[in-house]
């Protein structure tokens, strides 16, 4: 009897240890795809009709008028040298067309490190929860649904977009790239790595205490 519960225990021990090994790899490589991207994030000043239009011009002006921003030569080792200079141009064509379409507030925009939810991109790329480099654009209040996409690798432009795959490859190392294009495989995993990285997130900017 007592040689049966020694053979359970050592089967579900190196089950566990097979367990936790196989996620830190999958974390890890979660941990390499987020430094190796940024984020584009524009926020709506609220949910109503009207805001939630403007965010989607202003997304589309943005990607057509500063195209060389979101062209991929802006690289996370790049991003502060290149985009801090640039925040005031960006935020300038932001109030601009709020001005032209006669909305009252205006723009904030900020490079920040920031944190996402899991988020699945043009129904074939999964991106890792955690915290991302992101060039965030705050419209109003900020308190309306958001947009986001990859802008490194450049996916955020239509001609970026039918190139993904040649985007993605050049980036990301193959474990990665699978990772990336592979959610039902690792949907567990995800969900595992999310719940980690939120509450390490919380914990970070004391949310749990001010809740408490």
């Amino acid at each position: 009897m007592k040689k049966n519960i020694n053979l359970f225990i050592g089967v579900i021990s190196g089950l566990l240890f097979l367990l936790i090994y196989n996620l830190s790899a999958f974390a890890n490589q979660c941990e390499n795809i987020r430094n190796d991207t940024i984020r584009l994030h524009i926020i709506a000043s609220s949910d109503s009709t009207e805001d939630q239009e403007i965010k989607l011009v202003i997304r589309n002006r943005l990607l057509s008028e500063a195209s060389n921003i979101f062209d991929g030569n802006v690289t996370p080792d790049n991003a502060e040298k290149i985009l801090i200079p640039k925040l005031n141009e960006i935020r300038n064509i932001t109030d601009k067309i709020l001005e032209e379409y006669g909305y009252e507030y205006k723009s904030e925009v900020t490079l920040e490190t920031e944190y996402f939810d899991t988020r699945i991109y043009d129904e074939s790329i999964t991106m890792p929860a955690g915290k991302y480099l992101a060039l965030k654009i705050i419209l109003g209040k900020g308190e309306g649904q958001n947009w986001w996409c990859v802008m490194f690798p450049a996916l955020c432009l239509p001609v970026a977009e039918e190139n993904n795959k040649f985007q993605i490859n050049t980036v990301y190392s193959e474990n990665e790239n699978m990772i990336l294009k592979s959610f039902k495989k690792y949907e567990i995993r995800f969900k595992i790595l999310e719940y980690i990285e939120s509450m390490k997130y919380m914990v970070d900017n004391n949310i749990i205490g001010d809740n408490a």
